[in-house]
């Protein structure tokens, strides 16, 4: 009509942008989604309640190989096939796999997980330490995630972090305490891009509390809240951006080195959940 003048969500806004904002620039997420996990993967009978999941495939292959450990299903990408294993841990039937590296393979790897029967879920892996003084040997327990990766605005709404559980976090440091193991509680930086942890935003995010960095935490934090899934993240700390160089300390190792401590930690998180 004329004498109308249409508007726009945000300032320079044409329409064409309107059109195309993406999961950055929208106030909620949408519903529903054309096809869910439910479609891609079945549920399996028995699956256990309690998984458990991390990034190192050495930590994953060892306890494969135990005795009492047996393959239960797979999941299927194009990457390959990820077996996923179930051991009974203190008279509980417990699921673990590998988890891929970077928040949207994690993440669909744990929606299908879900849809396969898992109730609650822990998962662990290494970081980037921002601030050594005060991680040192400690074990980290998120306690909000920066978000700067993607899959989690799909999930939950746009912010620039998002806080983990309060039933959570008490749960790991109940855990922890009981185990006899220090732990640091902080903020941590979840960023889609590891050869883009630029020194100026290494600064700004430790001057904003973050403590470690990592690729996954903010989305798992999202999609567990989103599929109402009780979940426990911890960190170790691996390679050192708090100096002025990199040092990569035991990053190679991918978790070798105290792989049965974080598993059997992760295996009582679970428990406890």
């Amino acid at each position: 009509m004329k004498g109308t003048q249409e508007t726009y969500p945000f300032p320079g806004a044409d329409k064409r942008e309107t059109e195309n904002r993406t999961v950055f620039q929208k106030t909620e997420i949408t519903e529903p989604a054309l096809f869910s996990p439910s479609d891609t993967t079945k549920p399996i009978e028995n699956f256990p309640e309690i998984c458990v999941s991390t990034f190192s495939q050495n930590i994953i292959e060892k306890f494969s190989t135990l005795k009492n450990v047996e393959k239960i299903s797979e999941l299927y990408t194009a990457n390959g096939v990820i077996p996923v294993y179930k051991i009974c841990y203190r008279n509980t039937n417990i699921a673990f796999y590998l988890s891929r590296v970077g928040a949207p393979a994690c993440v669909a790897g744990f929606e299908e997980i879900v849809a396969m029967g898992a109730k609650k879920f822990v998962l662990f892996g290494s970081c980037g330490v921002l601030d050594d003084d005060k991680v040192k040997d400690r074990i980290i327990i998120p306690v909000s995630a920066v978000r700067d990766e993607g899959t989690s605005y799909h999930y939950i709404a746009p912010s620039s972090e998002i806080e983990a559980e309060p039933h959570s976090i008490r749960t790991l440091e109940k855990v922890l305490t009981s185990c006899g193991y220090s732990y640091v509680k902080g903020k941590t930086w979840t960023s889609d891009a590891i050869y883009r942890e630029t020194v100026p935003v290494i600064q700004e995010r430790r001057q904003g509390g973050c403590i470690s960095a990592e690729m996954e935490c903010a989305s798992m934090i999202a999609v567990s809240r989103y599929r109402n899934i009780p979940f426990v993240q911890f960190l170790y700390g691996a390679d050192n951006l708090s100096s002025d160089t990199w040092e990569i300390r035991d990053l190679a190792l991918h978790g070798l080195t105290s792989g049965e401590k974080y598993m059997v930690l992760a295996f009582e998180c679970g428990l406890a959940l």
